[in-house]
């Protein structure tokens, strides 16, 4: 009874030791931000109505949105 006791529970602390060791520590975590600039953000805009991408309906919906965001 003893040896099984025992053997339970070192199999109980190396299955423990494996979960603790999947905790996540180490991961790191990265966050991009982009910044643009109203006018970056109206001349891209611009570009995409001259080149075609975009209807004018399209262009002036997203310019108002734009110019609203300040």
């Amino acid at each position: 009874m003893t040896v099984l006791r025992g053997f339970i529970l070192f199999t109980l602390l190396i299955f423990g030791a494996g979960l603790f060791g999947c905790g996540g520590g180490g991961a790191e975590l990265q966050s991009h931000t982009t910044t643009t600039t109203i006018g970056q953000e109206l001349i891209d805009l611009q570009s995409a109505y001259d080149r075609g991408l975009i209807t004018k309906d399209q262009y002036e919906s997203q310019k108002k949105k734009i110019l609203n965001r300040e």
